[in-house]
């Protein structure tokens, strides 16, 4: 039996783990974006951890179940109600037939997964059901999710414990200011060394742009590039480069000012150089961060980004082992 939305909150969308195959296409892998917290609160709730769940932000939706389900809620602190009664937040907990969950103020975080055993069970398209609105991909045909819309859910073999629970200290989230480690790229020379320096010793804020895809930031000082003759098929701004295919988490900073980090549902390539690129490992992170939040960039070597690649996979390994 479905799941009926009374109100969707702010950019509900269907999230998986993506679709990756398609980038070179232009397709972007997608999925949520804090892949963390999803893959926890599918645990939670005994699916698999790959499995379609909602990513809400800032303010969560209303949702009317009509058949029993097990529910966790894992990245944001939106606090859940039941009826009216409040529920821990990375912890699951049963609701019923007719039960309806809604959602108290943000307290902390941008982004909450809301996970529910089965599953979300709408169409993949290309392998996955993570809604990409810009290719009217995935999610309830190709968009968010809208009051009057009903969800299916799928089945699961697993039942877990009324209040699993995660670990405090396995909830990982932005600290203040949150740091977001950088591996410098290709185009790292075409700025100058005191604006190296500069970038990663200014505290930066999030600007009101910040979505699936793509976070800017501002506050920091403008860079100095080096002088240069404009490469053939490339724009006249310093900024600019001759095409190129942009990996996730890369760093643009158009005409020096204003840096931004591309997210899942990025573009695959375009013609800004790229300061760098954010590791894999605090990919995350960005997902839960709010407008105005301060934010410093701090500079790694590829040693460093593969050690906290590990340290990642073994906090994954933790929460296994914590729910087991």
């Amino acid at each position: 039996m479905p799941i009926n939305v009374i109100s969707a909150g702010i950019a509900t969308t269907i999230q998986d783990m993506g679709r990756p195959g398609y980038y070179h296409l232009g397709i972007p892998m997608g999925g949520a974006m804090d892949r963390l917290a999803l893959r926890t609160a599918n645990m939670l709730v005994g699916n698999e951890e790959d499995a379609a769940g909602l990513e809400s932000v800032f303010v969560g939706p209303e949702l009317e179940f009509t058949e029993a389900a097990t529910v966790a809620v894992c990245g944001a602190e939106l606090p859940p109600k039941v009826n009216g009664e409040p529920r821990e937040t990375w912890t699951a907990f049963e609701v019923k037939s007719g039960d309806v969950l809604s959602f108290d103020f943000l307290k902390g975080g941008a982004r909450a997964y809301i996970a529910i055993s089965g599953g979300i069970n709408t169409p993949p398209k290309l392998g996955s059901r993570s809604t990409y609105a810009i290719g009217a991909l995935g999610g309830v045909n190709g968009r968010a999710v809208q009051p009057g819309d009903t969800l299916p859910l799928g089945t699961t073999s697993r039942k877990v414990k009324d209040g699993l629970s995660v670990p405090a200290d396995l909830r990982r989230t932005p600290g203040n200011p949150a740091e977001l480690r950088i591996l410098p790229g290709l185009y790292w020379h075409r700025i100058t060394e005191q604006a190296q320096t500069n970038f990663f010793d200014d505290t930066w804020k999030v600007a009101n742009e910040a979505d699936r895809m793509g976070y800017r930031f501002q506050g920091g000082r403008k860079l100095e590039f080096v002088e240069r003759e404009q490469p053939f098929g490339a724009g006249a701004d310093p900024s600019n480069i001759t095409d190129a295919c942009y990996p996730y988490g890369s760093v643009q900073v158009p005409s020096g000012t204003e840096p931004i980090i591309l997210h899942r549902d990025a573009v695959s390539g375009g013609g800004y150089f790229m300061i760098g690129t954010v590791i894999s490992a605090d990919m995350d992170l960005i997902g839960q961060l709010q407008p105005n939040t301060p934010t410093r960039f701090v500079k790694v070597d590829m040693d460093t980004a593969l050690a906290a690649r590990r340290e990642r996979k073994g906090v994954l390994s933790s929460i296994r082992d914590a729910l087991t």
